[in-house]
């Protein structure tokens, strides 16, 4: 350890300004000396502290592009199979609940700067399941509704903190229950049809890792409860992914099913004629 210290400090003490600034803006003034300047890796307070703030930051980053392979899918197949609008629709609201709590409450970035871009690509997602099951007109409306919620919201005096904090407990439900549609989706489907294997799966680690996160920098059950149980029911739709990875789609069982139909054989016997008899008669 005394080696590694001997060899790193001459380089965390000499770091530029920007770069210590950030460091000391996530972790600390207290973090930032045990864990860069005097480099006391067994401080484990501090050290869970870097691995939340890194898992935060880097959950943040996967946001931006997570469902961008399911918005590729859907403008590439024209198809909306296997995806459901309701769950994009339950857990978009639940995320607009949380963005508000979370914003409001004074709540590290870190922890939640997630909840609003994935939301904004879940709106994206809606309004193409919208558009492809020939419900244009109701895509208008959908983006008109959340747009009146969203102002709603994150205005104080329409929406008192009170009356946030009991919608953020039942927007934890909502989340949660935005999952169960997609779950009954696929297993009606017998497949995922044109849902994202990407966004599946990273969201499945993102809500482990939220798990954690949660425990080490935000003191409410609320949040922790609806990450924990989000968890679950990622893991059951990643299951189902994994189940249904090589299952044809529906379209292909489809034509799995028609039975070419073998016509009738053609009869090559004809009557014969009595030709002429050359006998003599009398």
């Amino acid at each position: 350890m005394d080696a590694l210290r001997s060899a790193l400090q001459p380089i965390t003490h000499n770091l530029p300004a920007p770069i210590r600034d950030l460091g000391v803006s996530l972790i600390g003034d207290k973090c930032y000396k045990s864990l860069l300047l005097d480099i006391n890796l067994e401080d484990a307070d501090c050290l869970k502290l870097a691995i939340s703030k890194g898992l935060g930051i880097g959950i943040v980053t996967m946001s931006s592009i997570v469902k961008v392979p399911q918005i590729l899918k859907l403008i590439n197949s024209k198809s909306a199979a296997g995806v459901s609008f309701l769950a994009y629709l339950l857990e978009t609201s639940a995320m607009l609940v949380a963005l508000s709590y979370n914003v409001r409450n004074g709540f590290p970035f870190s922890t939640y700067g997630e909840t609003a871009m994935i939301a904004t690509q879940n709106i994206i997602i809606s309004i193409l399941v919208l558009n492809y099951s020939g419900k244009a007109a109701q895509a208008a409306v959908f983006v008109a509704g959340l747009a009146a919620a969203v102002g709603a919201l994150f205005t104080e005096s329409l929406v008192s903190m009170s009356t946030l904090k009991v919608l953020q407990a039942s927007g934890g439900v909502l989340g949660v229950a935005s999952k169960v549609p997609q779950i009954v989706a696929i297993y009606q489907q017998g497949g995922t049809g044109q849902l994202s294997a990407f966004a599946v799966f990273n969201y499945l680690l993102g809500s482990l890792s939220r798990i954690f996160t949660t425990l080490q920098e935000v003191d409410d059950p609320l949040i922790l409860y609806a990450f924990v149980a989000g968890f679950a029911l990622n893991a059951v739709i990643a299951a189902q992914m994994a189940y249904y990875w090589n299952a044809p789609s529906p379209k292909a069982k489809g034509k799995q099913k028609e039975v070419p139909v073998e016509a009738a054989p053609v009869s090559t016997t004809t009557a014969t004629k009595k030709g002429p008899t050359t006998r003599r008669r009398g």
